[in-house]
């Protein structure tokens, strides 16, 4: 079991909502969340996201975010059950880079890149089927059928 949710948990978590509301932010996520496409191939990436526009941009943002936060998780700074409670996008959001996530790795000889996030989206699948079994499935096969 975690260690007990402490008060510095709730107010890192508010925190990392406040950043999520900034301009910029909060178009990157909109972006995200309903304009790009899970894809698996560095050719498909580029096409919906080519380097140097703001789509690209967009894509940067939003998984750098969710990687840092990630992290936090990870490194053990973040209550992770906590963060389970409200923290659907950081599942949304590797669940629409999953497949792309090994063709990235392999192009930048970076094979720990967006490692926290997968580690993290994996106990939170977990935990959403220990609390309602098949839940994480159909989140999962909504996610990666979106514009499909």
């Amino acid at each position: 079991m975690s260690k007990a949710a402490t008060h510095d948990d709730v107010s890192l978590i508010l925190r990392l909502y406040e950043l999520r509301r900034e301009d910029k932010m909060r178009e990157a996520r909109q972006w995200f969340a309903s304009m790009y496409r899970p894809v698996n191939s560095i050719e498909e990436f580029n096409r919906s996201c080519p380097p140097g526009s703001s789509m690209n941009a967009h894509f940067r943002m939003v998984t750098s975010y969710w990687e840092m936060v990630a992290s936090f998780i990870n490194s053990g700074v973040l209550n992770e059950e906590l963060f389970f409670q409200s923290g659907g996008e950081l599942l949304l959001t590797w669940e629409k880079i999953s497949e792309l996530t090994p063709a990235l790795r392999a192009i930048r000889k970076n094979s720990r890149l967006y490692y926290n996030m997968e580690m993290v989206a994996r106990r939170q699948a977990a935990y959403m089927n220990s609390n309602s079994p098949e839940s994480y499935d159909t989140f999962a096969s909504m996610v990666r059928n979106m514009g499909r």
